[in-house]
């Protein structure tokens, strides 16, 4: 029997026996949506149904056409046995996206890993800003805390003629980057610094975008979903969430253009605070962007030197 950390030694036993009792990808796929639906205590915002087809086309290999014209094919051991761990670690509350190393962003298909946060849907508004916003065609662009590369990879996709940038802290997060350029056939450069450390500041940009972390330490959010598993590092910024941003637009003046923008990703709350630190650092035509959920969650100003 597979046991998976994580899970009690009840429910990987649980798993395995309903796994091991289906016989075809049709059965493994209603059994599967069932296990999900019963095991609810770890999961937050999940759809039983969306996720059991997400983890039977991982396990067995299959596209979502697959599971339909290929619904009667028998199950080997192997396949079993993959579905099984698969379940198990998503019922005791591993995201979905770590199990099976990848996540949709924009129109694009992203490897993940657990040196990076997940992308979100509420991350597009970044990207639907960035790319709506009246500039010239060759426009150069940084993305601060790049993680996957998901912001300066979309953002790239619909703005091919733009330069863009992309920087992160850890050597395994550029690789990752690179890696899901290579996957998405985009030209974005990589490259290893801690916000603009690395930067020098004779390079400058016209748009500096950055989805950096803005949680409180003590924030109880930090305790459900997926978020549990995602590093600290790019979720937590001091006791108000704002460290990071502080730095971030304290510093950004520098590496701006004229007439540049600066466009930060942040918690639906705190946007009122965020716009007063854009017009203290000298900021100008700022704005507030609302998410797919109508929730505050990116902001922009403009420098005009």
């Amino acid at each position: 029997m597979i046991k998976t950390d994580g899970a009690s030694e009840t429910q990987s036993s649980d798993v395995y026996m309903c796994i091991n009792a289906c016989e075809t990808v049709a059965e493994a796929l209603l059994v599967s949506r069932k296990i999900l639906s019963e095991h609810q205590e770890n999961l937050t915002f999940n759809n039983p149904a969306i996720e059991s087809k997400i983890l039977v086309e991982y396990a067995f290999d299959k596209t979502s056409m697959q599971l339909i014209t290929q619904s009667d094919e028998l199950l080997g051991k192997s396949a079993k046995n993959k579905l099984v761990s698969a379940l198990t670690k998503r019922i005791s509350g591993y995201p979905v996206a770590y199990i099976v190393g990848h996540q949709p962003f924009w129109t694009l298909n992203l490897s993940v890993s657990e040196h990076t946060l997940i992308p979100r849907a509420d991350s597009e508004i970044v990207v639907a800003t960035a790319i709506s916003l009246t500039l010239s065609t060759n426009l150069n662009v940084l993305d601060l805390g790049t993680g996957t590369g998901a912001i300066a990879l979309a953002i790239k996709s619909e703005r091919p003629h733009w330069i863009v940038t992309g920087c992160d802290f850890k050597k395994e997060i550029i690789k990752l980057a690179q890696a899901n350029a290579k996957l998405n056939e985009l030209s974005v450069e990589f490259v290893l610094s801690n916000w603009f450390s690395a930067i020098a500041t004779t390079h400058t940009f016209d748009l500096i975008v950055s989805n950096p972390p803005y949680v409180e330490l003590n924030s109880i959010w930090l305790n459900q979903g997926d978020v549990r598993f995602e590093p600290n590092s790019a979720l937590t910024s001091g006791a108000d969430g704002l460290n990071d941003i502080r730095h971030i637009i304290s510093k950004s003046t520098k590496y701006l253009n004229d007439t540049g923008y600066l466009l930060l990703e942040h918690g639906h709350q705190q946007a009122n605070i965020i716009q007063q630190l854009l017009h203290e650092a000298g900021y100008k035509e700022v704005s507030t962007k609302q998410d797919l959920n109508g929730l505050d969650r990116a902001t922009l100003g403009r420098w005009l030197g």
